[in-house]
């Protein structure tokens, strides 16, 4: 059965498949720069995984199995005993796809037995209240909301307050789609932070970035300058099946140093999947070279 990661990435492997048509054994450095060119990994990175390749000019897939996987950093792990309710803040400018996220992160905990409660606070924008509290409807998870124009950090902090009373395991709080050159709205998420740490000492436990896979390495600068602004702690990477760049990946790992916890395959409530960095590289290279026989 074809997992779910490959699916997401059969438009980076059609890619690949137009400069690499012919599966082989083997491949020539000048080969394998334009294949990872053309799935949207920058020259720079390209370069790099060629140097820590051996001297030799035939490269194999074992070897450069090795060297693609050490791009990707294991996810931490989390004590929800110690830290309960475990609170994750969610940022990314608009259009990423945060709220749909939200939701998929809380069906995802749902179906791990896990109680959840998301915060409606993007009070920009009325219509990203609404959104947040149809989808909190659709899978049946409370919601704590506020109107358009109030205090966005006071809708995190009445969040985390009413979790710690209900015996809630996870908070998931959605934040407006922030522009990082806009200094009004960088003070604003920066207020939020502080806010969940009054409601509870370590809040927010993790600062997950979302990012449209569709912009590619495009989306380098604005998750540093986010890094910069709040600290980063994690991605999830949405709408990778709606593109031939999932090669960014490995820019995007390099440059941010952060865990990739999930990726969007789809549109439906169940399409978001924990990032496997072993089955994401097996499927690029599975698109390039041949199936050995083992003894």
């Amino acid at each position: 059965m074809i997992g779910f990661i490959k699916k997401g990435l059969a438009k980076t492997l059609g890619a690949i498949k137009e400069v690499a048509p012919t599966k082989r054994t083997f491949i020539t450095k000048d080969e394998l720069e334009e294949i990872l060119l053309e799935a949207d990994v920058t020259y720079e990175v390209v370069e790099e995984m060629i140097y820590y390749l051996p001297p030799a000019e035939k490269v194999k897939r074992d070897v450069l199995r090795t060297v693609l996987l050490a791009y990707f950093r294991d996810v931490p792990k989390i004590s929800e005993d110690e830290e309960k309710p475990f609170t994750e803040l969610i940022i990314g400018v608009n259009g990423a796809g945060k709220t749909t996220t939200i939701a998929k992160l809380a069906n995802i905990y749902k179906k791990e037995g896990l109680k959840v409660l998301l915060a409606a606070s993007d009070t920009f924008r009325a219509a990203a209240i609404e959104q947040l509290k149809r989808w909190a409807e659709k899978i049946d998870v409370p919601i704590v909301y506020t109107k358009q124009g109030h205090d966005s950090s006071a809708v995190a902090y009445d969040a985390i307050v009413s979790a710690k009373a209900k015996g809630i395991d996870r908070v998931l709080i959605d934040t407006a789609g922030r522009l990082y050159n806009q200094t009004n709205l960088s003070n604003e998420l920066k207020k939020i932070v502080r806010i969940c740490a009054k409601a509870k000492e370590g809040a927010p436990h993790r600062k997950i970035l979302i990012l449209d896979g569709t912009q590619g390495n495009s989306a380098i600068n604005q998750a540093l300058a986010f890094n910069e602004i709040v600290g980063i702690d994690a991605l999830i990477i949405t709408k990778l099946d709606g593109t031939a760049k999932g090669g960014a990946l490995f820019s995007i790992a390099k440059e941010l140093k952060k865990p990739i916890l999930y990726v969007g395959v789809g549109e439906g409530e169940n399409d978001l999947v924990a990032f496997d960095k072993e089955e994401f590289v097996d499927s690029i290279l599975d698109s390039i070279f041949e199936v050995q026989e083992t003894d």
